[in-house]
């Protein structure tokens, strides 16, 4: 397998598996990367998903080059698509998302966190889009999300030098959320991945959908959609149960509705 799900409570653990290759994106892990987001969004005992990499050198280091030689005008046209479609599915699912970086995280992998909501990242992280030292360019979003999160200076740095970033850099620039031992990086992401998706799911869902729809809008039409995502929030059974117990001092009692 490709691709390793696991389940810790409420929390849907996806794990590359292609150590031998640093975990790199070929067909075969992006088709199984899909089945697996089929089932998640549809488990309601799902609340939030961690993505990781096998083994202590890589999170992902990109997409498996060795598919490239076969690439043509359409063909990488058609891949490109099938990859940023799958991308933009992990970017705009309900159910928050955070990725959990050891080791290498290249291309395709950067990429990849860049749909994700939370980025944590190990002290050994290695951050990069060396695309240009092939002779390509960021092909599944890159170009366009990074600079969106750590600006345009520090994007096209990247992009163009191709050269890699350590983890104390990317937390510096915004890249990364959290920097943590690598022996305790996964509990940390699996533990935060459970309280938020602890938290009233369907409030959760319409403050990221408000974060994502509103970031490329005018600030005030992005305030007016948090506006209708607020009063939306006041029609769900959690938001009631969220109120009260607050008022009656007690923890809430959270059922999704």
């Amino acid at each position: 397998m490709a691709l390793l799900q696991e389940r810790r409570g409420s929390v849907a653990i996806l794990t590359f598996n292609r150590p031998e290759a640093l975990n790199a994106l070929n067909q075969d892990t992006l088709r199984e990367l899909a089945d697996a987001l089929d089932g998640i969004e549809k488990d309601d005992a799902v609340g939030a998903i961690v993505f990781t990499g096998t083994g202590e050198r890589a999170f992902v280091a990109g997409a498996d080059i060795s598919q490239f030689p076969n690439l043509d005008l359409w063909t990488s046209g058609a891949f490109a698509e099938r990859t940023l479609s799958l991308f933009r599915r992990i970017e705009t699912c309900p159910k928050p998302s955070i990725v959990a970086v050891n080791g290498f995280c290249l291309g395709g992998g950067v990429e990849l966190s860049l749909s994700c909501d939370i980025r944590l990242a190990s002290e050994n992280a290695r951050f990069g889009q060396p695309e240009i030292n092939l002779g390509i360019i960021p092909g599944w979003g890159g170009t366009q999300r990074l600079q969106r999160l750590v600006g345009p200076g520090w994007a096209r740095q990247m992009i163009l030098s191709g050269d890699m970033i350590d983890a104390q850099t990317a937390l510096r620039i915004g890249l990364v959320n959290e920097v943590h031992p690598q022996a305790a990086l996964l509990e940390r992401a699996v533990g935060l991945a459970e309280r938020i998706g602890g938290r009233a799911r369907k409030a959760v869902a319409l403050a990221k959908q408000a974060i994502l729809r509103g970031q490329d809008m005018p600030l005030e039409d992005g305030i007016k959609y948090e506006t209708a995502m607020w009063q939306l929030v006041f029609e769900t059974e959690d938001r009631k149960e969220g109120v009260t117990a607050f008022l009656e001092k007690r923890e809430a009692k959270f059922q999704g509705r």
